[in-house]
């Protein structure tokens, strides 16, 4: 591995907590069917299209990885996607951590040619540059973003091999949405669910996420910005004050 690997620790991303830090009590947390309206809102009737909504969550998970990183380049970073919207987000961080220096390994969780949509065109886009699919590497730090919050049932197959692979590894892993396997409604971890060491969830909190059956699933729990406004949220009856005042990332007390 590389030297950056020795410095990097599932609860060390620098004693001045880089993230601003709210209290997870003062930020309305989600079921998933209300996530699903959320972005049915933000795509079918705001015209905030998916590709904008990926780019940012991408874009969020690359610097969180950065910084896990002691923003030095030249990790190997372990990027595992699965083939729907939340192994779009990995491989949009794919691209950005290629951007910062470092040397992103994408691990798929099916054939390639599967990718449908957005994701596949994040996949040729990754292509064009020269990052193909390869398998798991000796890395400095997994990126988890295999299921999203549409989980059902314990994973399987291809995708149950890549979590257990994450899991008996000894470098953190840094999931995106929920760590994969985890029920983000009930906080149930399916069989078997990754054990991040940092979760940087999108737009709101899904309640599942803070269950205490799932901290351990979890770890530390970030909150990034994708873009959707408070307005959406205010036709759900939730509070329509954004919780990004203080960034575009930020860190939940929980």
């Amino acid at each position: 591995m590389a030297e950056v690997c020795d410095v990097v620790h599932p609860w060390n991303v620098g004693p001045d907590r880089p993230w601003p830090v709210v209290p997870a009590g003062s930020v309305p947390a989600l079921f998933t069917d209300q996530m699903r309206e959320v972005d049915r809102i933000a795509v079918d009737e705001l015209g905030i299209g998916l590709v904008r909504m990926m780019e940012l969550a991408g874009h969020a998970l690359a610097e969180v990885a950065h910084v896990l990183l002691h923003r030095r380049p030249g990790a190997r970073i372990a990027v595992l996607a699965g083939g729907g919207g939340n192994g779009g987000g990995g491989l949009v961080a794919a691209r950005h951590l290629r951007n910062r220096g470092h040397r992103p390994a994408i691990v798929l969780d099916r054939p390639g040619a599967s990718f449908a949509g957005v994701p596949a065109e994040q996949l040729a886009i990754l292509a064009s540059m020269g990052v193909h699919p390869e398998g798991p590497p000796d890395p400095d730090l997994v990126v988890d973003a295999l299921i999203g919050y549409g989980v059902r049932g314990d994973p399987g197959g291809r995708t149950a091999e890549l979590i257990e692979w994450a899991n008996a590894g000894s470098v953190p892993v840094l999931s995106l949405d929920g760590p994969s396997g985890l029920d983000l409604t009930t906080g149930r971890p399916g069989t078997p669910t990754v054990a991040a060491a940092v979760t940087l969830t999108l737009a709101l909190p899904k309640r599942g996420l803070l269950h205490a059956s799932s901290r351990r699933h979890v770890g530390r729990l970030l909150l990034a910005d994708i873009g959707i406004p408070p307005e959406v949220y205010a036709r759900l009856g939730l509070p329509p004050a954004g919780p990004f005042g203080p960034g575009p990332v930020i860190e939940l007390d929980t």
